[in-house]
């Protein structure tokens, strides 16, 4: 049924463009994507790729006070090594970004550093205390020394993922 679905809004958009006089170019950043660019693997709540931003442009638009749903695009660097529970999204600069999964409600394969998604779901900024941040250089299977180096809190972008989308290789 899923794919029926897709199939269905893929006609859509196609015919769509079509009636709408599309030159056929390529879409840009930031335009819907289709299934052939996509994938088919997908984890947590099902959604549309629509109004995709980079994760590279996600802190212009999020406030420091508030949080904002929206679908990000980015690469993954790091998954948690223990279950799949949390992921980090690189900019390429040094700062990721932690992405967690909605009530826990799903997890990720372990072997997608490198690999792009596609994540529906709410960024915001926030503190992560000392006791976390050395958890989650534990779950990545960091050295105690890297672990015992983490002595301050962090003020980070995150991410509460409903849904992602393996992007396809």
């Amino acid at each position: 049924m899923k794919y029926f679905f897709q199939l269905l809004a893929l006609v859509l958009f196609v015919g769509f463009a079509t009636a709408c006089g599309s030159t056929g170019e390529a879409a840009t950043e930031g335009d819907s994507q289709t299934e052939e660019q996509i994938g088919d693997e997908s984890f947590g709540a099902e959604f549309t790729p629509e109004a995709v931003i980079a994760y590279q442009d996600l802190s212009a638009k999020v406030t420091d006070a508030d949080s904002m749903a929206i679908t990000v695009r980015g690469k993954v660097s790091e998954v948690c090594q223990s279950k799949g529970c949390w992921m980090s999204i690189t900019n390429g600069d040094g700062e990721d970004m932690m992405v967690r999964f909605k009530d826990y409600g799903f997890f990720m394969p372990k072997d997608i550093a490198g690999r792009e998604v596609i994540m529906n779901g709410k960024a915001f900024y926030q503190t992560t205390p000392v006791d976390e941040l050395r958890h989650y250089a534990e779950d990545a299977g960091k050295s105690q020394e890297e672990i015992d180096a983490i002595t301050e809190p962090k003020r980070e972008l995150s991410f509460l993922a409903d849904g992602v989308i393996l992007v396809k290789e």
